[in-house]
């Protein structure tokens, strides 16, 4: 399952041969360098180490320098493992989006964007609790109830509630490439893809 690490750049839409509005969502997928190749003898599991992003040296940890100075490149801020991944890479190995130029579908993964504390009618979209007639008014967007209180006297774990509402990994299946652009390292995939602009996105075949 070849993949590479992006940044979600933002959303347009283009137009197909028919005529019909698409949106679309761009990604700066690569160039990624590879920092670290894992075989089956010595660490139990075949996978390639992609690194993506530049990143200061002096805000580096000296691990982490040096982890880099092996693959002859300069420290980045995201690194990801895929697996498996073609036997013919080499450490230090620059990979584009041409790696997806013969691939029309992809899975995309990333950080959905974080909402902070919200009620149950946003979390989980609720209805609410009653009409707003019959004199209540502080009620329409309670949860109801969250138990018994004789019997078992407790709220069972998983019961939904109001809470922290996003920020979650996230992952859509089955995206179109409508468009490559090599020159500029650019991916355009049909429809959204989770994250807010500028957050990594991991593409996927």
């Amino acid at each position: 399952m070849p993949g590479l690490i992006g940044k979600k750049i933002g959303m347009t839409s283009i137009f197909s041969a028919e005529g019909i509005n698409i949106p679309c969502t761009v990604i700066e997928a690569g160039p990624c360098v590879v920092t670290q190749i894992k075989t089956k003898e010595k660490d139990g599991y075949d996978a390639v180490q992609l690194a993506f992003d530049e990143k200061k040296e002096k805000r580096t940890t000296k691990a982490m320098t040096g982890h880099f100075k092996k693959a002859g490149t300069t420290p980045k801020r995201k690194l990801v493992e895929f697996k498996p991944f073609p036997e013919d890479c080499k450490l230090g190995d620059t990979v584009g989006v041409d790696l997806f130029a013969d691939i029309g579908w992809v899975d995309v993964s990333g950080k959905s964007k974080g909402k902070g504390f919200q009620g149950v009618v946003k979390r989980y979209n609720f209805k609410g609790v009653g009409d707003k007639t019959h004199g209540q008014h502080n009620r329409l967007r309670a949860p109801g109830s969250i138990g018994a209180s004789s019997y078992p006297s407790r709220v069972f774990k998983g019961m939904r509630m109001a809470g922290r509402t996003g920020g979650d990994t996230k992952t859509i299946l089955n995206l179109k490439i409508e468009k490559i652009i090599p020159e500029q390292n650019l991916i355009v995939l049909r429809g959204s893809v989770p994250g807010h602009k500028g957050s990594y996105i991991i593409i996927e075949s």
